[in-house]
């Protein structure tokens, strides 16, 4: 038994995206209650139907919420481990919930504000509280820094950048993958983002001589190898399969869905651990994809569009690897030919912009604009899409992956 076809999207509610710190005087409250309400109104449904919390990276109090909302009774409340990485696979934990009969209609969302105290926020932001919480307290209650974070800290990796950066210098080393390739991914989603003015945060053009000219953050990732920082929610309503069709929408299928990972993957990226160079210069989703594929009875080819996790650009080519568009180690040569652009090429790559041009918001970007490529209501959409993939990490474990279905 699967959660295959079992549950579908209905509806998808977002706020306004602000450069970091801009959102004030939104709270993470505020703007969860604001895309959920929103996504609710898009199915046709009403807060009281709402009775599941299926989430990621502790993106919200459900309790908080629940009161809030007047959500009349909460059946199912649970979160998927890691940060980013959890999000596709947060998708599964809803599907799984209906599945299972423990909730009938089930909230998936992020909402992000990186917005310190002092400027007048009610919250700190997700990417300070990581910081606080994930990298410097101990796994073992006390109050000191961690083993693993004093390590890491010590040998000057003090950022998910600086981690992301010697993974990606071992990609180059072993495959002879260049600077050139990670500027196709940025400039490629640079140019999708051009269409979309009122959501993007950066919708300017972007060159060649743009991205060498940029500064070098953590070499060899400059500026605009980064994801971007910023504010805003973004929602999505997941019902039975069966429920899906009488409701205000065209249901989007939740096709398959996994997350995890090999157990050395976690350590290897943020604290060193052994790992084998195939492993380790991979962006850990080879298991995932595995699954996935099995689970929905496809493979890549049957794709039409992808929506990669792209909180730094290689990662993006390493998924192209991991998830089989392009043989290991080729994903270099692959993005370099053209095959991400959309309208031209084999496999559409972040439509929307991703988290490189369009907003960052942990992912759940990514499943928006997946649901509208199913749906056929995407600015930049893919002609003939029936299958999305959409993926969450690379991080620490889980990394995970959905295919959403027409």
């Amino acid at each position: 038994m699967t959660i295959k076809d079992q549950a579908a999207i209905v509806g998808v509610g977002v706020t306004p995206y602000w450069k970091r710190g801009q959102s004030y005087p939104e709270s993470e409250l505020s703007m969860a209650c604001t895309a959920i309400l929103a996504a609710l109104d898009d199915a046709g449904l009403s807060v009281s139907d709402l009775d599941g919390f299926a989430i990621y990276s502790n993106s919200c109090d459900p309790a908080e919420v629940a009161s809030v909302l007047g959500v009349p009774e909460v059946r199912f409340a649970a979160t998927t481990t890691s940060g980013g990485g959890g999000c596709a696979g947060a998708l599964g934990l809803a599907a799984a919930a209906i599945h299972g009969g423990m909730a009938t209609c089930c909230v998936t969302l992020m909402t992000l504000q990186q917005l310190n105290k002092r400027l007048g926020g009610s919250e700190v932001g997700g990417l300070l509280a990581y910081a606080t919480t994930s990298e410097s307290a101990s796994p073992y209650g006390g109050n000191g820094i961690s083993p693993n974070a004093a390590f890491t800290a010590n040998s000057g990796l003090l950022s998910p950048g600086h981690s992301f950066s010697v993974l990606t210098q071992r990609h180059m080393h072993l495959y002879g993958t260049k600077r050139e390739h990670f500027a196709e991914v940025a400039i490629s989603q640079r140019e999708n983002a051009l269409k979309r003015p009122t959501t993007a945060i950066r919708n300017t053009p972007l060159t060649l001589d743009d991205y060498f000219n940029a500064r070098m953050i953590s070499d060899p990732l400059c500026l605009f190898d980064y994801t971007l920082e910023t504010d805003g929610a973004v929602a999505v309503i997941t019902v039975s399969a069966e429920r899906a069709k009488d409701l205000k929408q065209q249901p989007v299928y939740i096709m398959a869905s996994a997350h995890g990972g090999t157990g050395r993957w976690g350590p290897a990226i943020f604290r060193y651990f052994q790992a084998p160079d195939d492993e380790f210069a991979s962006s850990g989703h080879r298991p995932v994809a595995k699954r996935l594929y099995e689970m929905a009875g496809i493979t890549a080819a049957d794709v039409d569009v992808a929506l990669p996790y792209d909180h730094f650009s290689p990662m993006v080519i390493m998924q192209l690897e991991d998830y089989g568009f392009c043989p290991i180690g080729e994903g270099g040569p692959f993005v370099a030919e053209g095959n991400i652009r959309y309208g031209t090429g084999s496999i559409p790559v972040n439509t929307h912009g991703g988290k490189l041009s369009e907003a960052y918001i942990i992912g759940m970007t990514h499943v928006k604009e997946a649901v509208e490529q199913i749906r056929g209501t995407a600015i930049n959409q893919v002609e003939g899409a029936e299958i999305a993939l959409v993926t969450g990490g690379p991080a620490s474990l889980p990394v995970s992956g959905t295919l959403l279905r027409k």
